[in-house]
C-alpha cells in the first residue's frame, strides 16, 4: 500500500460528545450491516487534515457501556473512509501514579467483558487477528506527543483492565486487578480494540484518570458525580490533544503494516465461505476479498 491522504476517527467516550475543533463540519448519518451506531457522525477538518468525530455513549451519553454496537461504530467509521483511529475514554486508575486527571496512553488490554459481539467474522467466515500487540505504536507516539503539547499530564505504557459494568468493580476485584498488573480498568476499549484491528484501522487509546478505583482504604469509593467533575476538566485538554495530534501529521500518511493485517487472517476456504455474511462484510475486509477473489 502506497502512502496516502489520512482520514483520522475519534471517538470520543464519557464527556466528550462533540469536537468543537472542527472546520466545515458537517454531520452524516451512515448505515450499517451491523445494526445502529452510537450516533451520526461529524465530519471535518482541523489543521486541514480531514477528522471523522462519534460520540462513543451518543449525544447526551443515552448508549451504557454493555449495550454500545462497537461493530456498528467501528463499520460506519471504515465505511467513511477512516485510516486509523484515536480513541479518548475516561478510565479509573489502578495505581496510586496515575492520578485523576492524568492521561494514559495504553499499550495492552485484560478483556473481562462477555456481554458483547467481539468479532466481525464468525460461522461461515472465520479469521483470527493477532493481538498481541494490539495497539498501534505509531499512533500512541503521535498521541503520547500531542497530550503534551496539549499540557496534560501524560504517562506512557499502561495494561488496561476491560470490565463488562455498568457497576464499579468490588474491592476484592479491583485488589485482583492489581495483582495481575493492571494500571487503569474501564468499560468501552473492548471490544473496540479487537474490532478495530480487524477492520484494519490502526489504533491508539488515550485513556483519562477520572479517579481511583475503589482499592484505596483513605479514599471514599469513587461516585458518578467526582467522574463528572473530572471529565469536565479534561475535557478541554482532550480536544487540544487531537488538535496537537492534526497538527503534527505529516503530509502524507505511510503505509502501515496494520492496513493488511486480515492477509494472513482469514483461512475459511474461498468456495465455503457464506455469502450473506461476505456482503456485510464488505467495508472491514473487502479489500482482501478483491484480492482473493472472495
Amino acid at each position: 500500500m502506497s502512502d496516502g491522504d489520512w482520514v483520522i476517527g475519534v471517538i470520543g467516550g464519557s464527556g466528550l460528545y462533540a469536537m468543537d475543533a472542527l472546520e466545515n463540519a458537517q454531520s452524516i448519518r451512515i448505515e450499517s450491516p451491523w445494526g445502529e451506531a452510537s450516533d451520526e457522525l461529524v465530519l471535518g477538518e482541523i489543521a486541514g487534515r480531514r477528522f471523522v468525530f462519534l460520540p462513543r455513549h451518543g449525544r447526551g451519553h443515552r448508549i451504557g457501556p454493555s449495550q454500545l454496537n462497537s461493530r456498528a461504530n467501528i463499520d460506519v467509521l471504515k465505511r467513511a473512509g477512516c485510516t486509523d483511529l484515536l480513541s479518548l475514554s475516561a478510565c479509573g486508575s489502578l495505581k496510586e501514579e496515575l492520578a485523576p486527571g492524568d492521561f494514559v496512553i495504553v499499550d495492552q488490554f485484560i478483556d473481562r467483558t462477555f456481554a458483547r459481539e467481539k468479532s466481525f467474522f464468525g460461522p461461515g467466515l472465520v479469521a483470527h487477528v493477532s493481538m498481541a500487540d494490539p495497539v498501534c505504536p505509531a499512533m500512541a507516539d503521535r498521541a503520547e506527543a500531542a497530550a503534551k503539547a496539549a499540557g496534560a499530564p501524560v504517562h506512557r505504557g499502561a495494561t488496561y483492565l476491560a470490565m463488562e459494568g455498568p457497576q464499579f468493580s468490588s474491592r476484592a476485584e479491583s485488589e485482583l486487578y492489581r495483582q495481575w498488573g493492571c494500571d487503569v480498568i474501564g468499560m468501552t476499549a473492548m471490544p473496540e480494540a479487537k474490532l478495530a484491528r480487524e477492520a484494519e484501522l490502526p489504533y491508539a487509546l488515550v485513556a483519562m484518570v477520572t479517579d481511583y478505583d475503589c482499592w484505596r482504604d483513605d479514599v471514599a469509593e469513587v461516585e458518578v458525580h467526582d467522574i463528572l467533575a473530572t471529565l469536565e476538566a479534561n475535557a478541554g485538554k482532550a480536544v487540544q490533544t487531537v488538535v496537537e495530534f492534526a497538527e503534527a501529521l505529516p503530509e502524507k500518511r505511510p503505509a502501515n503494516p496494520l492496513d493488511t493485517v486480515l492477509d494472513q487472517a482469514i483461512i475459511t476456504d474461498r468456495a465455503a465461505a457464506d455469502r450473506t455474511l461476505v456482503a456485510k462484510l464488505g467495508a472491514v475486509a473487502g479489500r482482501v476479498f478483491a484480492a482473493r477473489g472472495i
